[in-house]
């Protein structure tokens, strides 16, 4: 019985360890250092650094390397605990105009408003509504 107990709460013990996740990827400085300013363009910057996790939505302006550790543990929710992202920024020709590294030191929160289309009705299904509408049928409207 002993034994039974101690197995227990060793594996309730081992479940609340602590879990360092990493998704995505951010080139080294050794992979920038190749890249030169003025001269690569986007062709042999993703050759170099491989393809972006995003890249410029509006005017395509930039490739975007992203990478976040997540910190998990037991039941409570996944926080974040480090971000890095390197924006590679091109001009009009598509040649390396800058490259810059940012932390999550240096990330701003963004609220995003949730707008939800309300509906007019007075609560009904939709069922109920075709229902509804059959009484109002005039076969001398047709």
């Amino acid at each position: 019985m002993r034994g039974v107990v101690l197995g227990v709460a060793l594996f309730a013990l081992a479940a609340c360890a602590e879990r360092i996740r990493n998704h995505g990827y951010v080139p080294t400085d050794d992979d920038l250092s190749q890249i030169t300013v003025g001269v690569d363009t986007r062709d042999t910057v993703e050759e170099v650094l491989g393809a972006p996790s995003t890249s410029g939505v509006a005017d395509a302006s930039g490739f975007y390397y992203v990478r976040s550790q997540f910190r998990h543990f037991a039941y409570l929710e996944p926080k974040e605990i480090n971000r890095e992202l390197v924006a590679v920024t091109f001009d009009g020709d598509g040649v390396v105009q800058n490259i810059e590294r940012y932390g999550l030191e240096d990330g701003q929160t963004v609220v995003l408003s949730r707008r939800v289309t309300t509906n007019e009705g007075d609560g009904d299904g939709i069922l109920q509504q075709l229902l509804r509408s059959l009484g109002n049928f005039v076969p001398s409207t047709l």
